[in-house]
Formats: structure tokens, C-alpha cells, sequence
């Protein structure tokens, strides 16, 4: 074929597709059904097209021409489809069901291929492998009619994430089942569960870390090409491929696999490592290319059609109909027995029974069965009638899932209630016309008198206003209840919440790493409140206030081994999503008092005003403790924070000015440039002051104080500095021995045997009578805020006992403190001394407090203080 002739047979099909989408908009039809219906006329107009004129007729006749093999679907078109959709999808709603989405996408697949292939197979004569074969062609589904619909209908985002999850997922699997059947059909493999088992896990689990490897490695050139947008979106395109072919021809692993996580990746980490800009020209083109790719799929599987049904028999049609039945019936299994079982779980996700209808009925089969079909057909070394079989059926198939559930599936969503608004919805939106209609009526009016309009006219508008304002307050809005209001509510700033540190990224307020932090927790408290209202977000808020996981890690790390790095890298983390969370905070209270009092009442506005107070509270709570204890970083934080906002308003002001054309273009990036460089200062972070070493610690404990220089050097080598979160409890044991603590800064919180409440500050001691007496002795211990410990195990300290004097004699003036304290407190509880005995809520306390009056001053020696009036009542002394 000429070159000439390809590119008007593809300028003709792009030119058709074009009109596709607001004609299947205007005929109801799912966009899909409406390309196969025309994939399939034009297959047949390619055989009888003699009567058409010239032009009409050299078109048809190139695409007559056109070279469509299996390879052309899967190397030309799945590898767009594949990454245009994980591209789009979030990784983190993504992994929150990935139980789930693995269930429903492998278990579907496998339960389809046996369930097919042992039906066909008692029903038909052409054996249990070829029948396996088609059972894993018609496995997998594509999700483009459900989900479209889920959209119009407003289903929940998990539900929607679910579904695509499970298309992109089952494709690997129907594929690499499709694959180890082949082998065994083509006398290259033999048929055995370990086999097949085999062969999948290696190809799907092989093709996740090349994928991951290769989407990090995208990622990270991202950052060399950022300014650049244009060489981003190609650098994109041309991982769709590579991911795909490589992963296949030369790692022997799954490309589909590959290119789904690829994409995964780059959609997880691009809108946060690449400018904002980038990343939204990066998300249009991959539309329009996916756009592209499912409409010429689609057009030339469907025109394939006719060729495919050419030597169809009765038979056949029986066996259509029962491969229709038996995969219905295989998907029932998964929808409403796995499913809900999986919904019990903290791996799955609870899905109504509307929402199970439609995601039966809705697995429509499509593109990607019809290439595994023809691929089929292209196999020689298969016997004729094996290959007509399997294109017959699964092209049968296909145009059932399509022209029977396809065209049903809109009735059904009706049918089901699922496209109506509930009655919530329906105030919202009535109060909403009610509010925009008023303001709209005084705004027409003042622009009336302004430009000098006839005051009949301006009088005659304000009547449509009054007259739809009425009319919408005359409706029969059904009266809510404060709870359902305060539902509505939460679930607007949930999604404000997520919009606003979107604009912070955009503004280049908060850097990505931070974003992906804040985004990924923001996206799961908006799905949280959406379920369960306000008790969703104060469980939301006490989740997000939490510690991450890599925290934990970082600080396990930290306390078996020393090691500091990673957890200053989660500490300055920690710091920065703080302050960032402080900020919308406050915007979201502004946002509610101003915006939803007006909608919602001022009762519901002022529970969910104050329910995002006490959440701020918390945050400047948190952001207090640490501010105390690193307050260098704390400044140079706010000073960072408030820089790149003033950055950000100086940026947009500039934009202003070039598009009112006050400023060229040049001008514009010189400016930008001035920006940049006025505060790259702040780019350099102070150190957390957590790195302190050993010997600067215990210079800041006063016990230390006279003790030799040679005892500091074997103290510096024995401590083991250790950080304490606040609330953390401190244990002391360690590793089967009993240790003691110096507190180098922050405070600690003893809890007496009798309730009472004692704070230990810098300089101070805990554990050193359990070490002395080998004995246990101390209460419960907490931390108050990120408090900086020095540990001693008992082994360490006998040795630096008899090796300084002085060490021995200041640890034993504290024992005995410590001793006589708890032997007056006995006294009081026991009766032994002249005053009544205590209660139990403070007896120890004031115990320790009598202690002094035997033993001379506890503070200079670095006992535990004297306990106050608050500590003596058992409330909290950070209160």
C-alpha cells in the first residue's frame, strides 16, 4: 500500500471517529457499542462497495487494504490503552483495595477459565485445552461503558477504581493463561497445575518489578527534562512501548503487566515531580491518545467481524449462547460471593447491591479478546476448525456482551435508581439555585442601572429570577435532619481539602515529596468522611495526626541500632506536613463559615466548624511539641513557608500583567528567573538538632557535671541516644536487661504505683534503682513531647560504676532519694507514721514530696521533683 493511500484510509477513519462521541451521547448508546456498530457496517460496506462513488470507494478499498493482524492490536494499540488508563488512575485509592482488585481480577480469571472450559468441554467436541483457551480469551472485561456510566451517575470513586482495577489487572491474567494454554495447544508445554501456576506467577509478579523498575527510572528523568514539557509527555510514550516490548521479548515477562504498574508509577509520582502545567498537558494528550487508540481498536476488531463470522454454524450459535450463560454465571460467583466477603475484610470494600448489579452486568468484552481471538486464527500450526471455533465464539461473544448488556445497562442504571439524586443531593442543589438566584437577580439589576437600561426591562428579568426562586422554594424538598446536614457538609471540605493542597502544589508552596504525602492522606480522609460523616472524621483526623509507618521503621531503626538518618529525614517530614495541614485548616474554617452557612444552616455549619477547630487544636498541639524542641528548623520552616507563598502571589501577579500584555513573554521569564534566585537561600535546610552527639548530650545532663574526662569519653561510648515520641511509652528493659535514662531534653511522665502523676525533666533520671537493686520498681513511663534520652543498660552501668567514684557516688545519692521516697510513702499507707493514711490517687506523690524534708533537695541531685498541686489531683500536666 502506498503511503499516500494509508494516510487517507487513517485520516477518513479519524474523521469518522470524530463524530462518534456526541452521536452515541445523543443515541444513549455506551460510546463502545456505538464503534462496533460502525466497526461492523464498515466490514461489510468492504465487500460490497462497487456502487459507491470514486472517492467512497478508494476509501473503502484502502481499508480493505489495511494489514490488521493481532500483533497491530497488541503492540500498535494495548500498550496506549494500557498506560492512557493507570496513567489516570490514583495509586493510592488503588493500593487501598488492592486485595480486592487482585481477587476479583485473578480468581475471576481462573474461575472463568475453568468454568467455560469444563462446560464447552462436556457440550462440544473440541477438547478441554481448547476450551480452557477460550474460557481465558472471554476472561477479561473492559471497563470503558460501566465506568463512564458509574460517572455520570456519581457512584463512589473506590467503586470506579475498583472496576478499572480489576479490567487492567485481568488482562494480565486472561493473557498470561491465554499464553501457557497456547504452548500446551501448540505441543510446546505440557497441561499441569504447577505448570500453569508457575508460567503466571513468574510472568505477572516479573512483569510488576520491571514495570515499577522502569516507571522509578522515568520518574527520576522527569526531573532532568522538567521546563521542558514537551520532551515530558514524549519521554512517557515512549516507556508505554518500551515497558511493554521489552518486558515481553527480552525479560520473558508479562509487557501488560509492565506497562500497567509503569503507569501506575508515573501517574503516582508525574503531577508532584513534574510542574503543574506539565502535568496537566500530560494527562490531555494521553486522553486524546487513549481516545484515539479504544476508537481504531474497536473500529477495526469490529470490522473484522464479518470475516470472523463468515463459517459460523448453528452449533456454533448453541455454543455462543452457552458460553454467554456460563461466564454470567462465573461473574455472579465473583460479584456476590467473593465480593461481599471481601467487603467484611479491611482488603475489600463494601459495594451495595445496586452497584453489584451493574458490575455483573456490566463486564462487557471488547478489544482486547477479540486480538487474542485473531491471534488465534494466524496460528497455522492449529487445526482449521480449532482456529474457526475460537473466532466464531469469542466474536459471538462479544457482540452479545455488547448489543445485549451494552445497550441494557443504561435501562438498568434507571431502573435501579442509581442516576437519581437522593433526597441530600436535592436540597443541596435547590438551596444552591435558591442562593445563586437571588444574587444573580441583584447583580442583573445593579449592571441594569449601570448601563442606563430601561427600568420595564430590568424589571421584567427580575420577575424570571422571582419567578424560578419560587419556584424551586414551592418544590417539595423533603426536611433534613442536622446530622445529614453535617454529613453533606463534611463530605464539601473533605473535597476542598484535597483541591487546596493541590493549589499548594501548583503554587509551588509545599515540595512534591510533601504532596504526595498530603494528597495520598487527604484522598483517604475524603473517602472516609463520605462513608461515615462526622464520627468518620474524627476517626479521619486521628489517623492522619498519627505517626506513618516509615516512621516507625525509621524509629525501630533508631532504637536497635542508633541509627539517626532516616528518622531526622521522617522527623523534617513530619514538620512539613504539619505546617502545611495548619494552613488549610484554617482556610477550611474560613471556606465553611462564608460558604456553608449559607447552604446548610448555621446550626450543621457551626458543628462542623467546630469539629475542624478542635482538629486545628490538635495540629498546633503536634506542631507545638516539635516547634519546642527543634525551634531553629521550626523558623526556618515558617520563613520557607511564607517565601514560597509570597513567591506564588508574585508568579501570579506577573501572569496578570502578561496576559492583560502589560509584559512580552521575555519579560515574563526573566522575571520568573528573579523569583527563583531571590529565594534559592532557603533551599538549604538547617539540621534537625537531633544529631547531636553522645558527648553533647551528656554535656547537657547537670548529673554529669565533675565526673572526669576519661568517664564522659566511656559514658559517650556506652549511652545510646535514643528519641521518645510523644505519649510513647518507655520500657526499661531492653533486650532482657534492665536499663536506666538521663533525659538530655524534653520530659518525662511517671505514673506511681498509686495513680499519682510525676514529671521528670532535663537532667534527670529514671530506672537507676531497678538497675542498683536488679529489681523492678517503676511505674508506667510516657513521654510528654520528643524528648532526647540517654539509655544505660545494666551490664554498662556496673562497669562504669566501679570504674569513677564520683559517677558511682551521684547515682547512689539519687537510689537513695529514690528509696527513702518510696519507703515514706509506705509508711503513710501502711499507718506506720503519726498523719492518716493517704488516698491512693496522690499518697506517693506527697510521699515523695515528705521525702525531702529526710533527705535534703531532690532537684540538684537530678531526682524527681517536687510534684504539683496539678500532678497531686492526677490531671495531666501538660493540661
Amino acid at each position: 500500500m502506498q503511503i499516500g493511500q494509508f494516510v487517507f484510509g487513517l485520516a477518513g477513519l479519524l474523521g469518522l471517529v470524530a463524530f462518534m462521541p456526541p452521536l452515541a451521547g445523543r443515541l444513549r448508546l455506551p460510546y463502545s457499542v456505538l464503534l462496533a456498530l460502525i466497526g461492523f457496517a464498515l466490514g461489510i460496506l468492504l465487500h460490497l462497495h462497487a456502487w459507491a462513488p470514486k472517492m467512497v470507494s478508494d476509501f473503502l478499498s484502502t481499508l480493505q487494504a489495511f494489514d490488521i493482524s493481532s500483533e497491530t492490536f497488541l503492540y500498535a494499540f494495548l500498550p496506549i490503552l494500557l498506560f492512557e488508563t493507570s496513567l489516570a488512575m490514583n495509586l493510592r485509592r488503588l493500593l487501598d483495595d488492592i486485595g480486592a482488585i487482585l481477587m476479583m481480577a485473578i480468581v475471576a480469571v481462573v474461575v472463568c477459565t475453568f468454568a467455560v472450559g469444563y462446560a464447552l468441554n462436556v457440550a462440544s467436541s473440541y477438547g478441554l485445552v481448547v476450551c480452557l483457551m477460550l474460557g481465558a480469551i472471554v476472561a477479561t472485561t473492559d471497563p470503558v461503558a460501566v465506568v463512564g456510566i458509574f460517572r455520570e451517575v456519581g457512584a463512589p470513586k473506590r467503586l470506579s477504581t475498583l472496576v478499572e482495577g480489576e479490567a487492567l489487572f485481568n488482562d494480565a491474567a486472561s493473557i498470561a493463561l491465554y499464553s501457557v494454554l497456547l504452548a500446551v495447544l501448540t505441543g510446546g508445554g505440557e497441561l499441569s497445575g504447577s505448570t500453569v501456576l508457575g508460567s503466571f506467577l513468574f510472568s505477572f509478579l516479573g512483569g510488576g518489578v520491571a514495570g515499577f523498575l522502569m516507571g522509578r527510572l522515568a520518574s527520576g528523568l522527569f526531573v532532568l527534562l522538567r521546563g521542558w514539557p514537551a520532551a515530558e509527555v514524549t519521554l512517557t510514550i515512549a516507556l508505554a512501548y518500551l515497558a511493554f516490548f521489552v518486558s515481553e521479548h527480552y525479560l520473558g515477562v508479562s509487557g501488560v503487566v509492565a506497562t500497567v504498574i509503569s503507569g501506575l508509577v508515573v501517574g503516582s509520582t508525574g503531577r508532584t515531580r513534574m510542574s503543574p502545567a506539565t502535568f496537566e498537558l500530560l494527562s490531555s494528550s494521553w486522553s486524546q491518545m487513549g481516545f484515539l487508540a479504544n476508537s481504531l481498536i474497536f473500529l477495526f476488531a469490529a470490522m473484522l467481524i464479518p470475516r470472523l463470522m463468515a463459517e459460523i454454524t448453528w452449533m456454533q450459535i448453541g455454543l455462543v449462547a452457552l458460553l454467554f450463560v456460563v461466564t454470567l454465571l462465573a461473574r455472579a460467583v465473583m460479584v456476590f460471593a467473593v465480593l461481599p466477603l471481601l467487603g467484611r475484610t479491611r482488603f475489600g470494600t463494601r459495594v451495595s447491591r445496586p452497584y453489584r448489579v451493574v458490575i455483573l452486568w456490566g463486564g462487557l468484552r471488547g478489544a482486547v479478546s477479540l486480538a487474542l481471538a485473531l491471534a488465534v486464527t494466524e496460528q497455522h500450526a492449529i487445526p482449521h476448525d480449532v482456529r474457526q471455533f475460537i473466532g466464531v465464539a469469542t466474536t459471538g461473544f462479544v457482540l452479545l456482551t455488547l448489543f445485549v448488556n451494552g445497550i441494557s445497562l443504561r435501562p438498568l442504571i434507571r431502573r435501579l435508581g442509581l442516576n437519581q439524586l437522593t433526597p441530600l443531593e436535592r436540597h443541596l442543589r435547590d438551596q444552591a439555585v435558591s442562593l445563586a438566584l437571588e444574587e444573580l437577580r441583584d447583580k442583573t439589576e445593579e449592571l441594569g442601572r449601570q448601563e442606563q437600561i430601561k427600568p420595564q426591562v430590568i424589571e421584567r428579568l427580575c420577575t424570571v429570577f422571582e419567578v424560578s426562586q419560587a419556584g424551586v422554594a414551592s418544590g417539595q424538598i423533603q426536611s433534613l435532619t442536622e446530622a445529614q446536614k453535617v454529613k453533606m457538609g463534611m463530605a464539601i471540605l473533605s473535597a476542598r481539602e484535597v483541591e487546596l493542597f493541590y493549589e499548594q502544589l501548583k503554587s509551588q508552596i509545599v515540595d512534591w515529596k510533601t504532596a504526595e504525602s498530603l494528597l495520598s492522606r487527604a484522598e483517604r480522609m475524603n473517602d472516609t468522611v463520605r462513608q461515615a460523616g462526622l464520627a468518620g472524621f474524627e476517626a479521619a483526623i486521628a489517623s492522619d495526626l498519627r505517626y506513618s509507618r516509615g516512621f516507625r521503621y525509621a524509629l525501630r531503626l533508631h532504637y536497635l541500632f542508633g541509627r539517626q538518618g532516616w528518622l531526622v529525614r521522617e522527623l523534617d517530614k513530619r514538620f512539613s506536613n504539619l505546617i502545611a495541614k495548619r494552613s488549610v485548616a484554617q482556610r477550611l474554617i474560613q471556606f465553611a463559615q462564608t460558604e456553608l452557612a449559607p447552604l446548610l444552616g448555621q446550626q450543621a455549619t457551626g458543628t462542623i466548624v467546630q469539629a475542624h477547630k478542635l482538629r486545628l487544636s490538635q495540629l498546633e498541639d503536634a506542631l507545638h511539641s516539635l516547634t519546642l524542641q527543634y525551634p531553629v528548623f521550626a523558623q526556618w520552616l515558617q520563613e520557607s513557608y511564607l517565601a514560597r507563598v509570597a513567591a506564588a502571589q508574585e508568579r501570579a501577579h506577573y501572569r496578570t500583567m502578561l496576559s492583560h500584555s502589560l509584559i512580552t513573554s521575555e519579560m515574563y521569564a526573566d522575571l520568573v528567573k528573579q523569583i527563583t534566585q531571590r529565594w534559592r537561600y532557603l533551599e538549604e535546610r538547617p539540621t534537625l538538632d537531633m544529631t547531636m552527639s553522645a558527648m553533647e548530650l551528656i554535656a547537657q545532663v547537670p548529673m554529669f557535671d565533675g565526673i572526669s574526662e576519661q568517664a564522659k569519653k566511656e559514658l559517650a561510648r556506652r549511652l545510646r541516644p535514643r528519641l521518645a515520641l510523644p505519649d510513647q511509652k518507655i520500657h526499661l528493659r531492653y533486650g532482657g536487661m534492665r536499663v536506666m535514662f538521663f533525659v538530655a531534653s524534653g520530659a518525662l511522665e511517671l505514673t506511681l504505683p498509686d495513680g499519682s502523676l510525676v514529671e521528670l525533666g532535663t537532667g534527670q533520671t529514671i530506672g537507676e534503682v531497678n538497675v542498683v537493686e536488679h529489681s523492678d520498681h517503676a511505674g508506667e513511663v510516657r513521654s510528654l513531647g520528643y524528648s532526647r534520652l540517654l539509655m544505660l543498660t545494666e551490664r554498662d552501668f556496673d562497669t562504669l560504676r566501679g570504674k569513677d567514684p564520683i559517677f558511682s557516688e551521684k547515682i547512689e545519692a539519687v537510689v537513695r532519694q529514690r528509696q527513702r521516697a518510696y519507703q515514706v510513702w509506705q509508711e503513710f499507707e501502711s499507718g506506720q507514721r503519726q498523719h492518716e493514711a493517704l488516698p491512693p490517687l496522690f499518697g506517693l506523690a506527697h510521699a515523695l514530696s515528705e521525702a525531702e524534708s529526710f533527705v535534703g533537695p531532690l532537684q540538684p541531685s537530678g531526682d524527681i521533683p517536687v510534684v504539683t498541686e496539678a500532678t497531686k489531683s492526677g490531671s495531666n500536666p501538660r493540661e
